[in-house]
């Protein structure tokens, strides 16, 4: 299951994330965003997400949400 699939304000573990762009892996890493940390969806519009994750929220687009599996 992926953060596009996942229930609103429940708290997940982060199994992997595929993406293919080195800059785009480095910069997810920097956010606190890699296998084993905790992440829940705060709310859904159109084509992003609000995540939250370490204590912050982030706004990421559906195609990164794609890629990170839960």
């Amino acid at each position: 299951m992926t953060l596009v699939d996942a229930e609103l304000n429940k708290d997940y573990t982060i199994r992997s994330i595929s993406v293919d762009d080195d800059d785009l892996s480095t910069f997810l890493f920097r956010l606190g965003c890699y296998t084993g940390e905790q992440i829940a969806v705060i709310s859904r519009k159109k084509k992003n997400c609000v995540i939250a994750l370490k204590n912050a929220r982030y706004n990421i687009d559906s195609q990164l949400a794609e890629t990170i599996t839960i």
